[in-house]
């Protein structure tokens, strides 16, 4: 186990409204205190405006812009804009958004603003549903899993954002959970220094929404990496894979039985998972080892 040596910057204030056990809070104290002070940040409608809590408070110390579900990356792309002409080209512009904001209603904006390569950090909280609203799914949310509008299971597989984004040659896309800090906040500091489009999706367990107990959220982000269901890994220009982490250590269905959104699968649905881990992993090794 690695330590990790950061300086609290003090930018991330207790009291905010997240749950209690919630990872994301976690998640979000290592980002700031990595992108450091001379940062702004855009929040759509999702769980981090609701951490960040109501303007005028704000959790953050940090300028925080509320923006429409749907235009959080055309906001960024604006407040980018308007830094550059004032001359503050050294401020760090971030989007810190959900999958229902980043995946599904946000998409059209995020990928209009990649393809120009707008200046900005984009962090999608992807905790697999829209779990404020009654955990409905998204089309983040894993195949089979039961949610408020799939309850007998989600019939399609989970959209891969990450390839998404490297098929726009961007210039850096990454996948992080806060189960593992040390990688999270090397790729932070690894995007901070790289100008351009650059969107790291970071796995958030949600309690509540995957049924799961309030100290259970870092065991489940690290098993979704150690099954292979959630791999870590980053992608340079849209064609230089790295694969962080490069074994798996347990089966999909330790990490499917812990919580209570795949209790219901059958054995030949854990079965018809694992094969569709197995074969997306395959491929992500083969593209890793072909960039090295």
């Amino acid at each position: 186990m690695e330590l990790l040596d950061i300086e609290d910057q003090h930018l991330f204030y207790s009291g905010h409204a997240a749950c209690p056990g919630c990872v994301e809070a976690l998640a979000m104290r290592h980002i700031l205190n990595t992108l450091g002070p001379d940062t702004i940040a855009v929040v759509p409608p999702s769980c981090t405006a609701i951490i960040c809590g109501a303007q005028p408070c704000n959790s953050l110390k940090i300028p925080v812009y509320q923006t429409t579900l749907e235009s959080s990356a055309a906001a960024a792309s604006g407040v980018r804009r308007a830094l550059d002409v004032q001359g503050k080209h050294d401020t760090t512009v971030i989007v810190m958004a959900g999958d229902g904001g980043t995946y599904d209603i946000g998409f059209q904006a995020l990928s209009s603003a990649v393809e120009r390569n707008e200046n900005m950090i984009y962090f999608c909280f992807d905790n697999e549903g829209y779990m404020n609203t009654g955990a409905q799914k998204s089309s983040a949310t894993p195949l089979y899993a039961a949610t408020g509008s799939t309850p007998a299971g989600k019939p399609s597989k989970k959209k891969n954002l990450t390839e998404i984004m490297a098929a726009h040659e961007i210039p850096y896309a990454a996948t992080a959970t806060p189960a593992h800090l040390t990688d999270l906040v090397r790729k932070v500091e690894k995007a901070k220094s790289i100008p351009g489009s650059r969107v790291i999706t970071i796995l958030i367990p949600c309690l509540p929404g995957w049924g799961l107990p309030d100290d259970a959220g870092i065991a489940a982000a690290r098993l979704a990496v150690d099954t292979g269901m959630f791999p870590l890994y980053e992608v340079e220009d849209g064609q230089r894979y790295t694969l962080n982490q490069t074994t798996r250590t347990r089966p999909v269905r330790d990490y499917l039985m812990m919580q209570k959104r795949f209790r219901h699968l059958t054995a030949e649905q854990l079965d018809e998972v694992q094969a569709t881990v197995d074969k997306s992993w395959e491929r992500l090794v083969e593209k890793s080892a072909a960039a090295h």
